[in-house]
């Protein structure tokens, strides 16, 4: 069973008496990334605390297998915090939770534990992993999509602005949760806004992530309007990513960082860039899961196409940014390819597995992108060795699915449950009559 630091258990049940706690959500994820959870009341969180709280996981995707329902949720006290749009009186708090088998052992389908394996194969190695996303979402008036009239241009400063209030609410409340913002601002798409999350440890920053969508909706239903971390929902405008800053560090040492190097790149990091490009095109399906995530993956939006890296181009899967001198803390790259509806455990785990495998077989770094691939003929492409990433979600599943990275990063169970979720979702869509069809061919065939 996962061990649970007593202090920190002691000061949960201290925090719910002083703030007239009454409900505590308990909160977890499917393998898609959804948030999952039900309420106790505060007369059952010691209990919970130290035994779990037992739940029927026969709906959840991904966790059930037809021999076994019951489950437990085993909150973890470090993730305690007041839900600030709740009542103050009778309050809510919530908890993300490690989610257990009747034997106490670690449920091998949990997103949360595939990110600790992968987590402790990194510390094995000495490292730990540090992410910083910029998670891009859209802000409409309902859930059909119907447009803002957001006339906002990129870095805008328009007072009048509604989504200017909703981005200052949703800091604001990201910080009553403990949630550290380091900038926030509009897009390059009407609409489009920006909250970027200051660099933390991976299991933390997943947790993050899940409430950072939950509060961006939440926050935006309070004012009427909808929220939606769709890849993406126009046509002819940018989608929405999830840009990944991306570091590993030994002790306070980020390792990352070599003062000798022209780039002041190190090894380890040279060798994580290589591992991440040559597994990018098996990890995709995991970033980029859903079938509306490959129309952002398109030329001419900012988003990348093919496995490059480079200092300047923000059309590269990999960006490494500029460095300032005495911010060798900041050393770190930049995974462009990844979009906000994923399931950051899963997303972190396989990138996370796919730096690590470069730094363990010692992959050759590859020459940064000295001109953008998008203007190159396929001759200079294959004379490059430059791939293109998957065009669809069904070429991202049949890369992923030959995959030994993903699958042993994944664990057996989640990895079959995901692919076998995906070819669904792939075949629904695919049998499915689309618009664009009813459009252009009914008219005329």
């Amino acid at each position: 069973m996962l061990s649970r630091d007593p202090e920190a258990t002691e000061f949960v049940l201290h925090e719910a008496r002083e703030n007239d706690v009454k409900f505590i959500r308990l909160w977890f994820a499917d393998i898609l990334g959804n948030l999952k959870g039900f309420a106790i009341t505060v007369e059952e969180l010691e209990h919970s605390l130290t035994r779990g709280m037992g739940f029927d996981g026969s709906s959840i995707e991904g966790f059930v297998r037809s021999d076994e329902r019951d489950m437990y949720a085993l909150p973890d006290p470090n993730t305690f915090n007041l839900l600030p749009w709740r009542p103050r009186e009778n309050a809510v708090a919530r908890m993300f939770c490690d989610i257990l088998t009747p034997d106490d052992e670690s449920h091998e389908s949990d997103p949360r534990a595939v990110l600790r394996r992968n987590l402790s194969n990194a510390s094995k190695l000495g490292y730990t992993y540090y992410v910083g996303p910029e998670i891009e979402y859209f802000y409409f008036k309902d859930s059909k999509g119907t447009s803002t009239d957001g006339r906002g241009s990129y870095f805008g400063q328009d007072a009048t602005d509604l989504a200017t209030d909703l981005r200052r609410q949703t800091v604001l409340t990201l910080e009553e949760l403990g949630i550290p913002v380091e900038s926030s601002h509009q897009e390059a798409a009407p609409s489009q806004h920006e909250i970027d999350l200051r660099h933390t440890d991976a299991l933390t920053m997943a947790d993050t992530v899940m409430t950072y969508r939950l509060v961006v909706k939440e926050i935006a239903r309070q004012n009427g309007y909808y929220a939606t971390f769709m890849p993406k929902p126009i046509n002819g405008v940018n989608g929405s990513g999830m840009h990944m800053h991306q570091s590993l560090y030994q002790g306070d040492r980020n390792a990352f960082y070599d003062d000798d190097d022209p780039q002041h790149l190190s090894d380890t990091a040279k060798f994580f860039i290589a591992g991440l490009l040559k597994h990018a095109r098996e990890i995709t399906a995991v970033t980029n899961q859903w079938v509306n995530s490959y129309k952002r993956l398109v030329p001419q939006f900012e988003a990348p196409t093919y496995v490059t890296w480079s200092t300047v181009n923000r059309a590269d899967l990999i960006r490494v940014p500029d460095f300032k001198p005495g911010r060798e803390e900041s050393r770190r790259i930049e995974f462009r390819s990844p979009d906000p509806a994923c399931n950051p455990y899963l997303a972190f785990s396989v990138m996370l597995a796919a730096g690590l495998k470069g730094i363990e077989n010692r992959y050759e770094f590859p020459p940064a992108a000295q001109s953008n691939a998008l203007y190159m003929s396929q001759a200079e492409r294959d004379e490059l060795g430059i791939e293109a990433l998957p065009a669809n979600l069904w070429e991202a599943i049949q890369i992923s699915e030959r995959s030994e990275l993903v699958h042993d990063s994944l664990g057996e169970p989640v990895f079959k449950s995901f692919i076998e979720n995906k070819k669904i979702e792939w075949e629904n869509y695919h049998s499915r009559v689309a618009d664009y069809e009813t459009e252009h061919y009914l008219p005329v065939l």
